[in-house]
């Protein structure tokens, strides 16, 4: 597996992991406003993270306010979004440093693949918080672990 191939994979199982968890916070009825807040952080970096590398201005505030309905019609354009910008690169490509502004204002350099790996670790992590809250509350959380969405098949 080439590079490419490999950060596609990574993002059809972020793409994957974030439905899963929008399908856990509908199903307990959208009550733990913690975990909206974390998803809704998760799509906006996420959107943020990509307008950063297309060198765009940043359309969304990485805390926005959390709507699960909105949460769930980002989740599904990002996914799209992500995979064209990953069919677009090359494995050349993604060692090139790119500059940015963080959400401080302060200004980074880093290079394509670092910025990609740290998307989808973001995302994990903050999953890994919902997990935690949704438990906490008595309400089942998604399983989204990387090996089991590759073993039953859910991640290509």
């Amino acid at each position: 597996m080439n590079l490419a191939d490999y950060l596609r994979r990574q993002f059809a199982y972020d793409e994957w992991a974030n439905r899963e968890v929008l399908t856990a916070i509908r199903a307990a009825g959208g009550a733990n406003q913690r975990s909206l807040q974390l998803i809704s952080h998760i799509l906006a970096a996420e959107r943020v993270w990509l307008e950063r590398l297309k060198q765009q201005p940043e359309s969304v505030p990485v805390w926005p306010e959390p709507d699960l309905a909105q949460c769930e019609a980002q989740a599904a354009e990002l996914g799209e979004l992500w995979l064209e910008f990953l069919d677009l690169i090359t494995a050349g490509d993604v060692s090139q440093s790119i500059s940015y502004k963080n959400s401080k204002g302060e200004q980074w350099t880093s290079t394509i693949v670092d910025v990609l790996t740290h998307v989808v670790l973001h995302s994990a992590y903050h999953r890994g918080q919902i997990a935690s809250h949704m438990r906490a509350n008595g309400q089942t959380p998604a399983y989204t672990d990387f090996i089991h969405g590759v073993r039953q098949g859910l991640v290509k």
